[in-house]
């Protein structure tokens, strides 16, 4: 497949019937966690993570971000090379994304911003007036405020709340400053009532504070909005219990900045080596393998393959493990906490079944110390959880800073966040782990052997409520909530 368009994708699938037939599934040997994890090779981790980067590096962005040609070539490249192998059936699955740009200038001076995800669209003008408090109640916004642009601090309710509030007092533009350093890159979490809104840095912030305590300020916004067009790609083994279903996910969408070989080319890539190597075997249960596009600007992609299933679709699905960022530099061994003993988010029934999974074969198989991480919404297995899907996954971590006690289990820099390149133009394939990718390939190895020959250590199969369950997360991928 090279294209970059819908109706090439099209075409594509239209071909997908003339793949190089293989094996029926039911003539290959059962598969074992040994011998899968064994195939899995540091050398093929790495010759397809230099693919993706020069997918990038290909482009005038260098980057894979949903709906550029790198991105675009990265969903191509997925198709193409699941499609040789002629053992899955494989769908694309086109939909849109909210697109936005912004711009604020205050007193002819232009300051950083960052539009909110699903915010209006808008070029308001106006004195800007700060909010008292955090502006999580409807007293904190004055009279005077309607017509003109709020400035609010970021803080204990969500942005959505934020702007909803502002809106209502007749706000025609909303900036939100952040409560710690840097730029805040923040979400509405869907459509709502909203005036052009946007996020910037504490600095900036106090920087504006002060102007309005000297005299007036006067706030200029431009927030631009389109839509773009990008794919998630699902693959499902032609064989085993389609009643009975594995899924596999990661995104593979990268943030403007940079190529995202770590975040999450080390994911999507350790996914597809395992899809490769589980070619070689049968499986009693179905495994359905989802590279996720959109997750950077919130999970869209995982959130509009989950919501678009039919409910009876969703009953299929025993498990959904998810690979976000595993070879990171200054890493660590994370298992999401499936039974909120660390952090007291309980997973769906079967979520502590996998997490026990990863701990014992960590411990007992490769004697590589693990650690639990908590569910906090900021990776693909969010909406899963809404509809009551049990979840787990691993990550070698991200944004945290790694402790003295985290260097004494796996070496590294105490006080360095884990990966000191997340979400720069240096996260490149030099600047992974490869060991960490390869032991994390193997983990998922491990899962998808164990469950694709049978689920019997999980919960019995229930038929689920369809109501979604609202979870508030701090964090929706690459975005914030609060």
């Amino acid at each position: 497949m090279r294209l970059s368009l819908h109706t090439g994708i099209l075409v594509t699938l239209a071909l997908l019937a003339e793949a190089v037939p293989t094996p029926e599934p039911r003539a290959l040997p059962l598969v074992q966690s040994n011998q899968l994890r064994r195939l899995l090779l540091r050398s093929e981790l790495l010759k397809k993570g230099q693919t993706l980067q020069d997918f990038a590096y290909a482009t005038v962005g260098r980057n894979r971000y949903i709906g550029t040609p790198g991105h675009n070539a990265t969903v191509n490249y997925l198709v193409d090379t699941l499609t040789a192998t002629g053992y899955y059936d494989i769908e694309v699955q086109p939909f849109t994304v909210p697109s936005a740009s912004a711009d604020l200038s205050v007193d002819g001076v232009t300051y950083e911003a960052a539009p909110m995800t699903f915010t209006a669209a808008g070029t308001p003008s106006g004195p800007l007036i700060p909010v008292a408090n955090i502006g999580c109640d409807a007293a904190d916004y004055p009279a005077e405020l309607a017509g003109k642009i709020a400035l609010i601090s970021r803080g204990t309710c969500t942005f959505a709340t934020k702007a909803a509030l502002s809106k209502a007092a007749g706000a025609i533009g909303t900036v939100i400053y952040n409560n710690v350093e840097g730029l805040l890159q923040g979400t509405l979490g869907g459509e709502g009532n909203y005036a052009p809104t946007v996020g910037i840095s504490q600095a900036d912030g106090q920087t504006l504070l002060a102007l309005v305590a000297s005299g007036t300020a006067t706030a200029g916004l431009i927030v631009e909005l389109s839509e773009v067009l990008t794919y998630n790609v699902i693959a499902q083994t032609k064989g085993g219990d389609k009643e009975n279903v594995l899924a596999v996910g990661a995104h593979i969408d990268s943030v403007e900045a940079g190529p995202g070989i770590n975040d999450n080319g080390s994911g999507s890539i350790g996914n597809l080596e395992v899809a490769l190597q589980l070619t070689k075997f049968s499986t009693n249960n179905a495994i359905r393998f989802g590279w996720w596009s959109g997750e950077e600007e919130g999970l869209l992609g995982a959130e509009h393959y989950v919501t678009t299933l039919p409910q009876e679709e969703r009953d299929k699905i025993r498990l959904y493990i998810n690979f976000d960022m595993i070879a990171s530099p200054n890493f660590v061994y994370e298992i999401y906490d499936g039974d909120g003993s660390a952090f007291g988010t309980t997973g769906p029934p079967g979520s502590a079944e996998i997490e026990k999974l990863w701990e014992d074969y960590y411990k007992n198989d490769v004697r590589i110390p693990t650690q639990p991480t908590e569910f906090d919404g900021r990776s693909d297995y969010g909406p899963f959880l809404d509809f009551g899907i049990a979840s787990g996954g691993l990550s070698s971590g991200a944004d945290g800073v790694k402790t003295e006690e985290e260097v004494a289990l796996y070496g590294g820099t105490a006080g360095q966040i884990y990966d000191p390149n997340y979400h720069t133009a240096q996260d490149i394939l030099a600047n992974t782990n490869v060991g960490v990718w390869v032991q994390m390939a193997k983990g998922i190895a491990h899962a998808v052997a164990t469950y694709g020959r049978s689920f019997e250590t999980l919960p019995a199969k229930t038929k689920r409520s369809e109501k979604r369950e609202a979870h508030t997360y701090q964090r929706k991928g690459g975005k914030w909530v609060y």
